[in-house]
């Protein structure tokens, strides 16, 4: 899904759409040029970067896994703490992914990109 989004832009938030994830739910985005990965896991949402830097498959087609609160990457099953990016699978093979700041308002979810 692409978002043009309204943007707040003297505080960087963009909005990214409805805050109506179900739990468990991973949804791939295009942001301007950037593909982010939102998910709801424990009643959270957060954001990611969709693009794993392993392989650069997309996070979003992958699946949650529960337990460590990761999104699993259907390439090469590396797994990405939701949240902190933190590469929960093999650390030294591959880097963490880049998270953004999530914030829902109004029934919204908006985020912050990096400059």
């Amino acid at each position: 899904m692409r978002i043009g989004g309204s943007e707040n832009a003297m505080e960087g938030w963009i909005d990214v759409g409805p805050a109506d994830l179900m739990e468990g739910e991973l949804r791939g985005l295009e942001v301007g040029e950037r593909l982010v990965l939102l998910a709801r896991h424990l009643g959270r949402i957060t954001a990611m970067d969709d693009s794993c830097n392993h392989a650069g498959c997309l996070l979003s087609g992958g699946w949650m896994q529960d337990k460590k609160g990761a999104v699993v990457c259907p390439c090469h099953e590396y797994a990405f703490e939701l949240g902190s990016g933190r590469n929960v699978t093999f650390p030294r093979l591959c880097d963490d992914q880049p998270v953004f700041e999530v914030r829902v308002e109004r029934g919204r979810v908006m985020i912050r990109l990096p400059e």
